[in-house]
């Protein structure tokens, strides 16, 4: 059964889905080689940023449903989700990336209330007992995924010179 979203729903899906696929015309068309390159004084590269996004958009999703206990549930090698290791390939990274885009929207379509709130976990970036709400964890999201993709524009540009935009 599909559901129709409209209202806020659908402009905080629309907008995460542009920056998403501003990523994947960013990382298309490079081989896995051009997809490791540290083209710039970063560690970043394209394929440790799809890595990243992808682990990131299904930690918070995990809290938006359950909260801190749930995110923490799935331990997370913080080096390891920005590197594409050798063993990973680009394309295999992306189908990740597209698996965990689809249940994100899926979630932020059906869950009942965008208010739901839940305290954050507990780490020196976040303020002491604070919540975040459901809407504020996609929001979050958006401008955590249109970083990054201006992260990756960059890479990719001192790669081979394709621009994302412009």
């Amino acid at each position: 059964m599909s559901i129709t979203v409209t209202g806020e729903r659908a402009d905080l899906l629309a907008t995460l889905r542009k920056h998403r696929d501003f990523l994947r015309f960013t990382a298309a068309g490079l081989d896995d080689s051009a997809a490791t390159t540290r083209s710039t004084v970063s560690e970043l590269t394209i394929g440790g940023i799809v890595k990243h996004l992808a682990v990131t958009e299904q930690s918070w999703m995990r809290f938006a449903v359950g909260g801190a206990a749930e995110m923490e549930r799935v331990q997370v090698d913080w080096l390891d989700q920005h590197r594409m290791r050798p063993d990973e390939t680009l394309s295999g990274l992306l189908d990740e990336y597209a698996a965990v885009a689809e249940h994100t929207d899926g979630l932020i379509s059906s869950l009942p209330d965008l208010d739901i709130a839940h305290p954050l976990p507990q780490a020196p970036w976040y303020e002491p007992g604070a919540s975040w709400s459901v809407r504020r964890v996609v929001l979050h999201l958006i401008a955590e995924t249109a970083q990054h993709a201006g992260h990756a524009d960059i890479i990719r540009e001192s790669i081979d010179g394709q621009k994302t935009m412009g």
